[in-house]
């Protein structure tokens, strides 16, 4: 599906689909939970559908009405093998595969498109240390065996998802557990959504700088009901589109006080020199003159792609730094990003862990291809917005990843006369 975007900057205001990372994270606890619990989630993406169709395969009942999905926690766990389609949710595979062992679950994740290229370790080895038998045959990643307590050990500057899905289900084990993360942590923000989620549904841990101590044989309650907040992730599409707009876009629906680590695109894009106005339950933002600025990626890497759309139609060089690990996503985001803004005019250097962006104010439109990434589809379109031209967007359908909504929701803006 090819997606057209006409080019000048845009304005208008709209709500903002709820977190997929949190919305994760509340699937997850209300299945290992003791009572149905009802999510209310505006914007139902495939990563979260990903997730609740594993937990189902693993015994939950997870039922959808309007907004809400009503979970009914795991009873029993099937004997027998289960396929458990996780598509190209990375954050599902990762939160639930150390679960499938904690459940003494025999399973096979079934993984689409790079997914199966996407690294597991050192969370398998770990896993493996302590009961699971794990084995990969292409697509599939075949699971079986009880996992133990005991001392887990993971880095830091992996994948915070390791040790969030660890988090998640050593309370589970009949024996205590401790987790030790070592060296730096990056995407640390994640972790805290985890940590809210885990006092939310009651689990009790303790934790001394980078270790975790986890008693065993918990079980989770959730509250009855509870409300997914906003996606900062998200909102930084329309907030980055707001930087090219006198009039402004204006983003509701968000938490000004968030865990998540996104929402730090306020402070950025105030440091590209935008006008960012902040309100109770979201933010506006408007244009100013643009400048180039430095960036470390290490807490904020999905913001990445739509961030160096600014620094592209900023004035002076932009550097991205501390940013390997987007190299590991639905597509090299790296090598994706520098494609789609050299596509539409800008110039960039693409270093190993990095990337260098020349500013020149405007950008020149074009047709770019997506990746099949969401995050590089988005950001094509918010590149529209400083472009002189049209932009057309190969594999657009790639949103449903994270954000079905979102070209719906890009036409509800106004083109700024």
């Amino acid at each position: 599906m090819i997606q057209t975007i006409r080019h000048g900057s845009l304005t208008g205001s709209l709500e903002i689909p709820c977190s997929k990372s949190v919305a994760h994270r509340l699937l997850i606890l209300a299945a290992l939970g003791t009572e149905e619990t009802e999510i209310v989630c505006r914007g139902i993406s495939r990563d979260m559908e990903a997730t609740a169709a594993c937990l189902q395969g693993l015994g939950a009942q997870i039922r959808q009405k309007g907004d809400s999905c009503f979970v009914t926690p795991i009873r029993s766990v099937p004997r027998s093998a289960r396929i458990l389609p996780c598509a190209e949710s990375g954050s599902t595979l990762r939160f639930l595969l150390p679960l499938v062992g904690a459940l003494n679950a025999k399973a096979a994740f079934y993984r689409e498109g790079r997914l199966a290229q996407r690294t597991i370790s050192p969370l398998d080895e770990q896993l493996r240390l302590h009961g699971m038998e794990i084995e990969q045959d292409g697509s599939l990643l075949i699971c079986e065996g009880q996992l133990r307590g005991g001392d887990y050990s993971l880095p830091g500057d992996v994948s915070s998802q390791f040790i969030s899905g660890l988090l998640m289900a050593l309370p589970l084990l009949a024996d205590a557990s401790s987790l030790t993360v070592s060296g730096r942590i990056e995407s640390a923000p994640y972790l805290r959504l985890t940590e809210h989620a885990l006092q939310q549904a009651g689990i009790r841990f303790d934790k001394r700088e980078q270790r975790y101590e986890i008693p065993p044989s918990q079980r989770g309650r959730l509250p009855r009901r509870v409300r997914v907040e906003g996606d900062w992730s998200n909102a930084a599409f329309f907030l980055c589109a707001g930087a090219f707009s006198s009039r402004g876009v204006r983003v509701t629906g968000l938490d000004m006080h968030s865990a998540q680590g996104d929402r730090a695109v306020l402070s950025l894009l105030r440091g590209f020199g935008a006008a960012v106005e902040e309100l109770p339950d979201g933010a506006c933002v408007r244009s100013a003159a643009l400048r180039a600025q430095e960036i470390d990626a290490a807490q904020i890497p999905d913001l990445i792609p739509v961030l160096s759309v600014v620094a592209a139609a900023a004035e002076g060089e932009s550097r991205i730094l501390n940013a390997s690990r987007l190299r590991l996503k639905e597509s090299d985001r790296l090598d994706s990003t520098a494609a789609m803004l050299r596509k539409l005019g800008a110039e960039v250097d693409e270093l190993p862990d990095g990337l260098v962006i020349r500013g020149k104010g405007r950008l020149k439109g074009g047709t770019v291809d997506s990746w099949n990434d969401h995050r590089i589809a988005m950001s094509a379109a918010v590149a529209a917005s400083a472009c002189d031209g049209d932009v057309a967007v190969k594999g657009a359908e790639s949103v449903e990843k994270s954000y079905p909504a979102f070209w719906t929701d890009l036409a509800r803006l106004e083109a700024e006369a």
